[in-house]
């Protein structure tokens, strides 16, 4: 087995199939989106060869940029919940009662499409007769929020929906990590004294700091490029108010037939997001991982 595993030209034939489906999903359609952004071309007719001058517009473009802010503030936001998430895990990984049940619950939002939780959430907001609405007009609110309508308050209320989508995924994430701590070191914790808290907080927590750097990139990385909740519930309105990177590109492309510059717009996507990535892990990385 070791001769065969050493021979180059079964390591070649055996990487073959995934480099080609990597190639032809990824980094084919990469090169193709970055080679198109130097286009002048509506989809369908010639292309017509202009430069850099879309990444050049990409720049100077403040609605890109405006979308962007909104994609960091999604990533921040995310990042912020994974505290709460990880609360979560640690309750339910202390053998609560009820914790199998709770896991389960928290994991329905993963099996609905996005589509679907966004129809939810629709209805959940709706000015005249949504759930949320109803609930504060009963406890004496008077003219309650229009969550979807308000420019000022849009981009926070679609964030709720979102984090709530993820939160099954990074709880189970965390829950995983928590229960292949081997329970001898916890007892020995509470032998030598350790309460709740100084367990959760100098024992599980570090010896699980590696899957929370990877729910941190995970979070950032996912928020920057998000899209398909927030176009079927605004559409990136009122006014912009919601548009994020993701959804600037799709409008530009397949709404505005500008298919150059749209292309453009997803490419700087890519290598903001690159960058980002590289960025979160240089400063989460550490020289020493803590074993167990």
């Amino acid at each position: 087995m070791n001769k065969v595993m050493s021979n180059k030209w079964f390591i070649f034939f055996y990487i073959l199939p995934a480099f080609f489906l990597v190639s032809v999903l990824i980094f084919i359609p990469l090169v193709l989106t970055g080679y198109y952004g130097l286009m002048k071309w509506d989809g369908i007719g010639e292309m017509q060869f202009i430069g850099l001058d879309n990444y050049i517009n990409v720049i100077q473009d403040a609605k890109f940029w405006q979308s962007a802010k909104h994609s960091f503030l999604l990533a921040f936001f995310s990042t912020l919940s994974l505290v709460i998430y990880l609360l979560v895990s640690m309750i339910l990984a202390t053998k609560i009662k009820g914790a199998d049940l709770l896991r389960k619950i928290y994991l329905i939002p993963m099996l609905l499409s996005s589509v679907a939780i966004a129809q939810l959430w629709i209805k959940i907001y709706n000015p005249s007769n949504g759930m949320l609405n109803t609930i504060l007009e009963a406890i004496g609110v008077q003219n309650p929020p229009l969550w979807l309508a308000d420019t000022n308050i849009v981009l926070y209320s679609i964030f709720i929906p979102i984090l709530w989508q993820y939160a099954g995924f990074y709880i189970l994430i965390y829950y995983a990590a928590l229960k292949n701590i081997p329970e001898s070191i916890i007892e020995a914790a509470k032998i030598d004294g350790a309460n709740p808290f100084q367990i959760a907080y100098r024992i599980k927590l570090p010896l699980i700091m590696g899957v929370v750097k990877v729910t941190i990139v995970l979070a950032i990385v996912g928020s920057l490029k998000y899209f398909d909740l927030i176009y079927v519930m605004t559409g990136g309105g009122p006014n912009g108010a919601s548009e994020v990177m993701a959804s600037y590109m799709y409008k530009l492309a397949f709404s505005n037939y500008n298919f150059g510059y749209g292309s453009a717009v997803g490419f700087m996507l890519l290598l903001i997001t690159l960058l980002v990535t590289v960025i979160v892990r240089k400063v989460t990385a550490d020289k020493e991982e803590l074993q167990y």
